[in-house]
């Protein structure tokens, strides 16, 4: 195999990080799988309008980012006694863990689903895996990532067996300033701009019959950070899968959140939130394929962007032959504050079942005129004005937040950003 991307994404470099955590045979042949793979993947897939691609990721050199024996970070895990939670490298200590992380590792999350998670699978070197046991219900599982270096790939595993449930909640965000590269780097050509970074994540849920999972995730990296991430789960039988997903930070974020509806009578949600200044750009999937019969899913989001900041959002609802009795519905929502700030929506409904409910919607607006008006005229000031729409805006999202904490943090920052 001759692989080799850019310095530093070779063979012998997976072998190393492979051989430094002590991992499987197994393991390491996904790794250089993924690896050999990497030259014949496509980029993810993104939305294209008439004349214009909105996110172009073919043409940012993540791979300049990507330091593979240079990735730290910090790792906070918060965890339910009657749940097990520990870092993936020391899962593959326990016999049965690792049958557990093998069995699922890639199940939901193909490896080789594009160029990003190939190289996520190639190089991760961090993450977590979350197992309940039947009949156990956890909660306050809490995980926080701190990057510290210029790229760090992350892996997260979850698993419930029958009727048991979890509550996660995970936050993201940057932390040490980065160290300058050497000089013979800087010569290379490859040197990005100073204090970018790469992250990207996989989560994969694999929800058994009549559990619950509900997964929140609030995003907060420094805006010179490019963002990939990508979340699904597999829905079980009388199962539950629940995803909370806040945006704030980041350069760049591109991510997918879906569920595959594969058992009778499961269920799902997709809750989304994001705020974009500056010159953020946010790249946001929701999907949701229903395979089994009488499943249920609901997709809501709500996002504002000011200054020269860009969104797009994708939402699919992909109903199959054999998915009698659906319902599945879909609404999104995106405020532009500023004349400079662009946003695009693209909702999709494909139906291959005519017992089916659905819907779809989707806006993309400005601050009404005439609210603003009316408040200005009962002596509030314009910005107080604008801040408490805003705020009032995002009111349908955050009421569809079970996670108290998460709603209150999220509700924090949407403050803090509009002061």
């Amino acid at each position: 195999m001759s692989t080799q991307l850019h310095d530093g994404i070779t063979e012998e470099a997976v072998r190393q990080l492979s051989e430094e955590r002590n991992e499987p045979d197994w393991l390491l042949e996904t790794r250089l799988d993924a690896l050999d793979e990497l030259d014949s993947l496509d980029f993810p897939s993104v939305i294209q309008t008439p004349g214009r691609t909105w996110t172009n990721l073919e043409d940012l050199d993540f791979e300049s980012l990507v330091e593979p024996h240079k990735q730290t970070e910090q790792k906070e895990l918060e965890v339910d006694e009657d749940a097990t939670v520990v870092p993936f490298h020391r899962a593959l200590d326990d016999a049965d863990l690792e049958s557990l992380v093998k069995e699922h590792f890639g199940s939901v999350v193909s490896t080789t689903e594009n160029r990003l998670t190939a190289l996520s699978t190639a190089l991760f070197t961090t993450g977590t895996v979350i197992y309940v046991p039947s009949n156990v219900d956890a909660e306050d599982v809490k995980v926080r990532t701190t990057m510290n270096g210029r790229s760090l790939f992350n892996y997260t595993l979850v698993v419930t067996e029958k009727n048991a449930s979890v509550t996660i909640l995970e936050r993201q965000d940057t932390g040490d300033e980065l160290e300058s590269r050497s000089d013979s780097e800087r010569a290379s050509g490859d040197e990005p701009r100073a204090g970018e970074r790469y992250y990207s994540g996989i989560v994969e849920v694999a929800a058994g019959e009549n559990s619950y999972v509900q997964y929140g995730s609030l995003q907060d990296f420094d805006q010179q950070t490019y963002n990939y991430t990508v979340k699904r789960g597999d829905a079980d039988t009388y199962s539950t899968i629940d995803w909370i997903e806040g945006n704030l930070g980041s350069r760049l974020t591109k991510t997918a959140v879906s569920t595959e509806l594969n058992g009778d009578s499961s269920e799902t949600q997709i809750v989304g939130a994001f705020f974009g200044h500056d010159d953020q750009h946010f790249d946001l999937e929701s999907a949701v394929w229903h395979r089994a019969e009488h499943t249920t899913a609901d997709l809501v989001t709500r996002g504002v962007i000011d200054d020269h900041a860009r969104s797009v959002y994708e939402g699919v609802q992909d109903v199959g032959r054999d998915a009698w009795d659906t319902s599945s519905y879909q609404r999104e929502n995106t405020l532009m504050l500023s004349d400079e700030s662009e946003a695009d929506a693209s909702p999709k409904l494909i139906i291959n079942n005519h017992d089916t409910e659905a819907s779809h919607s989707a806006t993309v607006g400005q601050i009404d005129k005439e609210d603003l008006f009316y408040m200005e005229n009962r002596a509030v000031p314009e910005q107080t004005a604008k801040n408490m729409l805003v705020e009032g805006f995002y009111v349908p999202v955050l009421e569809e937040i079970a996670v108290d904490e998460l709603r209150d943090d999220l509700e924090e920052r949407i403050h803090e950003r509009l002061n």
